[in-house]
């Protein structure tokens, strides 16, 4: 038994002894270098073009210095990964000609926040590469355009839009090329995309509909889905700044969030704005970001009868001053 022990201590002393002399090779230097100018993370390729041979890097996986992200790539020295990293992991596990893109490569531009699990991926039309749990990968018809950010290969500003542009409501669209816009990225729709037009009309869309709020995005989306056209967007009626307006039907509608419409002071003041307005011949409608975001069809049900009524209204109105026709 003492033997067994002495023979086990001398053998894990062996392995820290190995494992300290490994730790202070130039190759690990090398490699401490790469992974810092790729957010700490490296592929199969990068170990091999630095001379690590299978077994260093089994040796390197055991000890803890290399913590495998997908197949094929690792991170490098701890498991904290930034989501820069985890964007080229994704990238690197695709092979070679993968790029960063659509929802992920929005993220990465700053055009439009992400929370999806999966990691969006383009591939060559010939790449056997599939979608996994962390990963989803695309097979355009054509080659996507690609560059480089934050040392990730991915898809262009324009290419970017346009791939969302085949998924994302008519309303989100608009808000995504208004950011590239404020973010002054340049915007070059590839030819022939078969989102290029739907792009091209969110980026026409008239600055009257520009929103303040994720509140308001969404009531905009609930006016696209149940046809309702677009009112005008923080405007100003009769002297006050509504969130939306039709002002043929004289119709305003209010969105309120609890942030800004909570108090006892904003309550008071938005019933006082409403008691103008209706004075002035407006109909004002509220609704709750709860009746925006979970009861969308019971809001734009209550819009539409308002226009119709408006258009009703203002039908007997045009008849009651045309003159009489003799009989």
């Amino acid at each position: 038994m003492e033997l067994r022990r002495v023979r086990g201590a001398r053998l894990r002393a062996g392995l820290l002894s190995r494992g300290m002399r490994d730790s202070t090779t130039p190759r690990d230097a090398r490699l401490a270098d790469l992974a810092a100018r790729q957010h700490g993370v490296v592929s199969v390729a990068d170990l091999r073009m630095l001379g690590f041979d299978r077994d260093s890097i089994a040796r390197r996986v055991a000890s803890g210095r290399l913590h495998r992200l997908h197949r094929g790539v690792y991170a490098v020295g701890h498991t904290v990964v930034n989501r820069h990293g985890h964007y080229l992991a994704a990238v690197m596990a695709c092979g070679d000609g993968a790029v960063l893109s659509h929802r992920s490569a929005a993220a990465l531009y700053g055009i439009r926040p992400s929370d999806a699990p999966r990691i969006d991926v383009t591939v060559s039309r010939i790449s056997g590469v599939r979608t996994s749990a962390r990963i989803v990968v695309h097979r355009p018809a054509t080659p996507a355009e690609r560059t480089r950010r934050h040392g990730i290969p991915v898809t262009t500003p324009g290419q970017t839009l346009a791939d969302l542009a085949l998924g994302l409501p008519r309303r989100a669209l608009e808000k995504a090329a208004e950011n590239a816009e404020a973010l002054r990225l340049h915007v070059a729709v590839p030819a022939g995309h078969p989102g290029a037009r739907r792009l091209a009309e969110a980026m026409a869309h008239d600055l009257g509909t520009t929103t303040r709020s994720p509140l308001e995005d969404a009531f905009l989306e609930l006016c696209d889905a149940h046809g309702i056209p677009r009112p005008l967007v923080n405007t100003v009626v009769e002297g006050v700044e509504v969130d939306f307006c039709w002002p043929g039907a004289r119709l305003v509608v209010e969105t309120d969030g609890h942030e800004h419409h909570g108090t006892r002071a904003a309550f008071e003041r938005d019933r006082a704005r409403d008691a103008r307005l209706t004075a002035l011949g407006w109909r004002v409608m509220r609704f709750t970001e709860r009746q925006v975001l979970h009861d969308a069809a019971s809001v734009a049900g209550v819009v539409l009868a308002g226009r119709e009524g408006a258009a009703w209204r203002n039908s007997l109105i045009s008849r009651s001053r045309s003159p009489s026709t003799p009989g």
